[in-house]
């Protein structure tokens, strides 16, 4: 059934509105722009734009023949992902050599400075244990001088208490005196 004047007219109105704007025309109910298959697995078509309206063609429009986004080569977009993945496990990789190298050489200079620090600490026990053996050997080269102090003072000390009895042994016999001579 061929469509009369009024209809023709409602369907040119809606079809210039739908067309009006660039929008996609989807086979399959998909409203992906971007005219890339759906998740669904349907291709999604863009429409063409219009031509313009000539009004000496009557209000006819004529649109172009819709056409389907070139499908891209698989193998190419292969290739560039692994090409970028390469380059991504390259980078990650490289910074962690890179700070494990870092820490490598860190743990390296810190055992050198320990390594230092405990040489200095060895040559100051070396000259400690040096300097203990030395006054060891000074003491014992002055032990027989002491020893002599020892029975120097031990002498002094029963000549003090011999001065001592003295002392009140010639106590009594002036006591003594001084008795006879009162007498």
């Amino acid at each position: 059934m061929a469509a009369t004047g009024e209809e023709a007219a409602e369907m040119d109105c809606i079809s210039r509105v739908s067309l009006a704007h660039p929008t996609v025309l989807s086979l399959g109910g998909s409203s992906d722009p971007r005219g890339e298959p759906s998740s669904e697995g349907q291709e999604v078509v863009t429409a063409a734009p219009k031509k313009p309206i000539n009004s000496s063609d009557g209000g006819v429009e004529t649109a172009e023949e819709a056409v389907e986004p070139a499908e891209p080569d698989i193998n190419e977009l292969c290739t560039d992902m692994f090409d970028k993945m390469a380059v991504f496990l390259h980078g990650e990789l490289t910074g962690l050599n890179i700070c494990t190298c870092e820490d490598y050489h860190l743990l390296e200079n810190m055992n050198k400075l320990t390594s230092l620090k405990y040489m200095e600490m060895k040559d100051i026990s070396i000259n400690i244990s040096r300097n203990l053996q030395d006054l060891n050997h000074k003491y014992a080269s002055l032990q027989p001088y002491l020893d002599q102090i020892n029975q120097i003072e031990e002498q002094v000390s029963s000549l003090e208490q011999a001065a001592y009895k003295l002392d009140t042994y010639s106590k009594k016999l002036e006591a003594k005196f001084k008795k006879l001579e009162k007498r």
